[in-house]
């Protein structure tokens, strides 16, 4: 299933309201599943243009609670209810539904998205000057360049070796 624009939503919304097609007919033509047709329709109905608009949203806890009990007590489809609060995609409400069940109330919480930001316990903290710790770390640095120096004084001396080797020839 390909990404459509909301101008092509609005044309299958469009042929089924005016009683051309049917959603498995509009599906087949565009390439798409009838169930995506159905949402579509029931979007628009209940939103308008605006149902069909593509948006990424995070919702609160309290929106999600509210979102599940409503859907509860009325009884009304997850694809009802997700036309009804302006839910792209239904199975959002599912996932919803089985968090809820599985992990309870705070599983409902909004996750941000992303790299997380370093915070200042991961950030290493640079010791005082002349304490152990300073001591130590600077010993280390010391012990990192001295072997450095070696290796790169190794690997000019070989190339010496092989310069020299290459010119008596």
């Amino acid at each position: 299933m390909g990404k459509f624009s909301e101008r092509k939503k609005y044309q299958a919304v469009q042929a089924y309201l005016d009683g051309k097609e049917s959603f498995r007919e509009i599906g087949v033509r565009i390439g798409v599943d009838h169930k995506a047709v159905e949402k579509w329709v029931a979007l628009y109905q209940m939103n308008g243009m605006e149902g069909l608009a593509k948006r990424y949203t995070t919702y609160s806890k309290m929106f999600k609670l509210d979102v599940l009990n409503l859907m509860n007590e009325s009884g009304t489809s997850i694809l009802e209810t997700a036309a009804r609060f302006n839910i792209p995609a239904p199975s959002t409400i599912l996932q919803w539904k089985r968090v809820l069940e599985q992990r309870g109330e705070d599983a409902l919480l909004p996750k941000k998205k992303g790299r997380p930001s370093m915070k200042e316990e991961t950030k290493k903290a640079t010791p005082a000057e002349g304490s152990i710790e300073a001591l130590q770390a600077e010993l280390e640095r010391l012990r990192m360049e001295n072997a450095y120096l070696k290796k790169l004084n190794a690997l000019v001396l070989s190339k010496e070796k092989l310069q020299s080797k290459t010119k008596r020839k």
